[in-house]
């Protein structure tokens, strides 16, 4: 498997020993020989630039797959590594290689929470899109916290309001795992606050959770309160009736005020991705700082 859960202690896949090491046998020279873990495979997880160089050298292909379809490219960005992920890719590895659970060396690369590797990947014309709906790279990191990973997804244009059947949104999966940084990134970038996981708003599992911060940003970035999930629930049903959280909801059931609405508007006329913009705006400091969320 791609991810870390299938190996043991030496980085290894799990059940090595009952396997035919069938690298033992394979000529290195065929760059797309399936086998099963390669010394190239252990180099790169583990970052031995050298041996990774000199196995390069003595002829081993670079896109030498295991059974499960695991490149040694995808083994560096798991492992975090970028030095080695550079020289594979300098060699001619395949940027978008997809395992047998879908995994690219990017989404890889979110695991590990290596924005090097990620930056790298990018740069190389990786997708930062989802092969499929199984493998987010965007997804991965905001669930994980790994703010650098979604800043970057985010820059080379990975769709913020992809909405994964059985994930939701990137927003909705960082408010469920309370990434507080990556939620707020997200809102920044214009990600929608209103779009979870079907009907189940990011404001409902904040709530859930009983996450004042998360609760505070997304009703700041203009979240419905009083939207219904499937069992007919707004967010603040979801709260003990006599906690401070409750109270917040209480506070926010009138209108917005004019300040918010104001600045929930401009920012929906610059559109995704054109926030950045509103800070070369000729207004005070204070007013752009406003509209930005600073």
């Amino acid at each position: 498997m791609a991810g870390r859960g299938g190996r043991g202690s030496t980085g290894k896949p799990q059940g090595l020993a009952a396997r035919p090491r069938l690298w033992a046998f394979a000529n290195p020279l065929m760059s797309d020989f399936v086998s099963d873990w390669s010394p190239m495979h252990d180099a790169a997880i583990n970052g031995r630039l050298l041996s990774l160089r000199m196995l390069i050298s003595q002829g081993y292909g670079v896109n030498l797959v295991t059974a499960d379809r695991v490149s040694p490219l995808h083994e560096a960005c798991l492992g975090g590594h970028p030095t080695c992920a550079g020289v594979l890719l300098k060699h001619g590895a395949q940027v978008d290689g997809v395992t047998v659970d879908w995994h690219t060396p990017l989404y890889n690369a979110c695991v590990s929470g290596s924005q090097d590797c990620v930056n790298l990947l990018l740069e190389h014309g990786a997708s930062p899109h989802a092969v499929c709906d199984l493998a987010s790279p965007i997804h991965e990191a905001a669930k994980r916290g790994h703010l650098g990973c979604v800043e970057s997804l985010v820059s080379h244009g990975a769709n913020i309001n992809e909405n994964i059947r059985h994930l939701g949104t990137p927003l909705y999966v960082a408010c469920e795992n309370q990434q507080i940084a990556c939620a707020k990134k997200l809102l920044e970038s214009g990600a929608s606050p209103n779009q979870g996981k079907e009907l189940d708003s990011p404001l409902h599992v904040a709530a859930r959770n009983s996450s004042s911060d998360l609760v505070h940003l997304l009703i700041d970035f203009g979240a419905e309160p009083h939207s219904k999930n499937a069992e007919g629930k707004r967010p603040a049903d979801l709260v003990p009736p006599n906690s401070t959280l409750a109270q917040v909801f209480s506070q926010k059931e009138g209108p917005l005020s004019l300040m918010q609405i104001c600045r929930l508007r401009i920012r929906k006329c610059f559109g995704i991705k054109q926030h950045h913009r509103i800070s070369e705006l000729l207004l005070p400091e204070e007013l752009k700082r406003f509209l930005l969320h600073i």
